[in-house]
């Protein structure tokens, strides 16, 4: 579950809930994607989003507990295949969303957790706790089109890419901003918290037109805002 908090120019979509591991279930999925529509709503000149977590975990990825209590393999593999277009449409509103994106890493971030952290337009994370994991080939679960996408839309190194996708290789902080997937490391929790705060408001001062600023963005993925069926239609100019 989550929080979403408006102060001045910025949104705090914070990842709440019983357990820090903040794991996707549908439940969780339906509210951060209302908290992202009605970010989106709110939306004006230099809004910008931070997204977040409370405790260890940023995301742990989907909930694969309760894939498995379904019972059956059959079943299980539904409940998962359901997860996966559910959260499709949180990696739409990300890249469509009229306005700079922040994800605050502050613990470990797992597969369909690393992907969202991956959606933002900035990553920052701890050196000091956390990894980047993408576990797919680990638990053998095939890799969801549009993560593959994500993936190479976002890291541009193919080694990366191949050790996080091939050989679930778990990435610490010093390594990730050496690979180019993460912006900064911050030594703590309390640092990395006024890092994003910081970012943000440089970004927020900028009072950059949001929906200029989403179709640029969309402009940089096209094979993804393809896959995910974004419109990348251009808007009228809102000055010359």
């Amino acid at each position: 579950m989550c929080t979403l908090e408006k102060r001045g120019d910025i949104f705090f979509l914070t990842l709440i809930g019983d357990s820090d591991e903040h794991r996707l279930s549908p439940a969780a999925i339906a509210d951060i994607l209302s908290s992202l529509r009605e970010a989106k709503s709110q939306a004006t000149r230099g809004s910008v989003l931070i997204t977040t977590s409370q405790g260890r975990f940023f995301s742990n990825g989907f909930d694969l507990g309760w894939a498995r209590s379904a019972g059956s393999r059959s079943e299980a593999a539904e409940r998962l295949n359901h997860m996966v277009d559910s959260f499709r449409p949180i990696v739409a509103e990300l890249i469509s969303l009229p306005m700079p994106t922040v994800a605050v890493v502050q613990g470990h971030a797992a597969a369909a957790g690393f992907a969202l952290a991956l959606c933002h337009d900035y990553v920052l994370m701890r050196s000091d706790r956390g990894v980047l994991y993408m576990s797919e080939v680990d638990l053998g679960i095939p890799l969801p089109d549009y993560f593959t996408v994500l993936f190479r839309a976002k890291i541009g190194s193919v080694s990366a890419r191949r050790d996080a996708l091939l050989r679930a290789t778990k990435i610490r902080g010093a390594d990730a901003a050496r690979l180019g997937i993460v912006d900064g490391v911050k030594g703590s929790e309390e640092e990395l918290k006024d890092a994003g705060i910081r970012l943000a408001e440089q970004l927020a001062a900028r009072k950059w037109d949001g929906e200029i600023y989403k179709v640029i963005r969309q402009s940089l993925y096209p094979e993804l805002c393809g896959l995910l069926g974004l419109d990348v239609s251009k808007p009228v100019l809102s000055k010359l």
